[in-house]
């Protein structure tokens, strides 16, 4: 069984999505009807939501509409990552809304396409604080040259669970393992951040192997341990690196050496210990 901890999902008649236009392999309804025809198939028993980055506006909105598709029979949605502007002087009040919705089990601030400095902010940071004691997560998603400020605010609230996602974004197509490998394993020593193993096959080439993505996998796992390891899709981001079906079949084969009891900790333990899913 897997759970899968980073769905995305595009209803563009229902909700704004400005960075669409830059990916038009992308730019098209991707439903979860869609996705659960082939999830089914492959084993997937559960998802989460990611957010979307949507805009701003549509935050609540992208919110209310994961709530409606999870009410659908037979729905694989088990939770919700809503997005968050911790830059706002308004997220106090925001997380006191997400709060009283059960749905909801974190959040995430896009930071891999915003100025550096913006996680580094006072504001920033005292509403990451805010987070204690809620049991809610906070998903970071940053570039290899990030992740040292991924970590500082890791370190601010030391009992929320931190989720690194997409193994910490290595440019596998250019070869950067270099530029990724101390970052990745100087956020590991925070025993709060859990990586995600997803997104990988999208940053490699078009036809990237399972020789390819090993080294980093490799890397990850003797970071971390599969204590700290849960797997997503990106759908449909992974459709940019062969599928759904290609990134499960890649998982299976990375971690085909690994005792069941670790390997079952990754594709669906893990998941439900951080978040209390129950699938």
């Amino acid at each position: 069984m897997i759970i899968d901890t980073h769905l995305h999902l595009i209803y563009r008649s229902r909700l704004s999505y400005p960075w669409l236009s830059s990916v038009p392999p992308l730019d098209a309804d991707f439903t979860l009807e869609r996705y659960a025809g082939e999830a089914r198939r492959l084993g997937i028993a559960a998802a989460l939501h990611m957010e979307v980055d949507v805009a701003e506006g549509d935050i609540n909105r992208e919110t209310a509409l994961i709530n409606e598709l999870s009410g659908h029979e037979n729905s694989l949605l088990a939770g919700a990552i809503a997005s968050c502007r911790p830059e706002s002087a308004d997220f106090p009040a925001y997380l006191a809304e997400i709060r009283n919705q059960p749905l909801v089990r974190g959040f995430r601030r896009v930071l891999h396409v915003m100025p550096d400095d913006l996680s580094e902010g006072a504001l920033f940071r005292e509403n990451i604080r805010r987070l204690s004691g809620t049991g809610l997560t906070f998903d970071l998603c940053v570039l290899p040259h990030q992740i040292g400020k991924a970590a500082a605010l890791a370190d601010l609230a030391s009992d929320v669970s931190f989720i690194l996602d997409h193994c910490g974004v290595p440019d596998i197509k250019s070869g950067g393992f270099d530029a990724w490998k101390a970052p990745l394993a100087e956020i590991s020593r925070r025993p709060n951040v859990t990586v995600k193993l997803s997104g990988i096959p999208a940053y490699g080439a078009e036809n990237w192997t399972l020789e390819d993505l090993k080294p980093y996998f490799d890397h990850v796992a003797a970071s971390f341990s599969f204590d700290r390891m849960v797997w997503g899709s990106d759908w449909p981001v992974c459709t940019l690196g062969g599928g759904l079906s290609a990134w499960v079949g890649a998982t299976h084969a990375l971690l085909s050496g690994v005792p069941l009891e670790q390997k079952t900790r990754v594709l669906s333990g893990n998941a439900k210990r951080i978040w209390g899913i129950s699938a």
